[in-house]
């Protein structure tokens, strides 16, 4: 008797638990759409890079370096219908961004212009991998395109003071003393 109420009990309560609440699951996926909807405003409403360039040295680095000009292009481009569109054009971004490394011209292949474009590919990077999280924190992915618009002013900016201090003239002696600071081409002492 007792393995016949304990079979009977675990019956009604196998039936109990598979069973299928489908107001429940359907309030549950009204919630999950409403929230991936209200995601889908603020990153859209967000999404505004400042692709222009500032200064007369971006705009002329614009025609002579292919891979700046593409990542530009591409930073105009918005898309509109879905997440997932945002989240194909970040991966764009990422990989555009990466490419800025290559062929940079000879006046600007400098330190400071290369760790500037390395701060622009980690930020970049970061908002490609917040945006794919199954989880978008939607408030950090507006943060990062404005920390990403900084990063390019700050680019464009220093772009423009490679160029101001190439204008400047050397005084009289001043190419003889910056050779001999040089040491590879100081004399040797013996």
């Amino acid at each position: 008797m007792k393995l016949q109420n304990t079979v009977l009990f675990i019956a009604l309560l196998f039936l109990f638990s598979c069973q299928d609440n489908k107001e429940q699951r359907l309030m549950e996926n009204a919630k999950d759409a409403k929230k991936k909807e209200t995601i889908f405003n603020n990153i859209n409403k967000g999404w505004n890079f400042n692709a222009n360039p500032i200064n007369p040295a971006a705009e002329g680095l614009v025609a002579m370096w292919p891979e700046w000009r593409s990542f530009l292009t591409e930073l105009k481009s918005k898309p509109k219908s879905t997440i997932g569109a945002f989240q194909k054009k970040a991966q764009e971004l990422s990989k555009k961004a990466l490419e800025l490394n290559n062929n940079i011209p000879i006046a600007y292949n400098k330190p400071e212009v290369k760790s500037r474009i390395s701060v622009l590919i980690s930020k970049v990077n970061s908002l490609n991998l917040y945006i794919n999280l199954d989880e978008i924190p939607d408030d950090k992915v507006v943060t990062l395109i404005l920390e990403i618009n900084i990063q390019l002013q700050s680019l464009q900016t220093q772009l423009d003071e490679i160029v101001r201090k190439s204008t400047i003239p050397l005084e009289e002696g001043e190419s003889d003393l910056i050779q001999m600071l040089d040491t590879s081409r100081a004399i040797p002492t013996r």
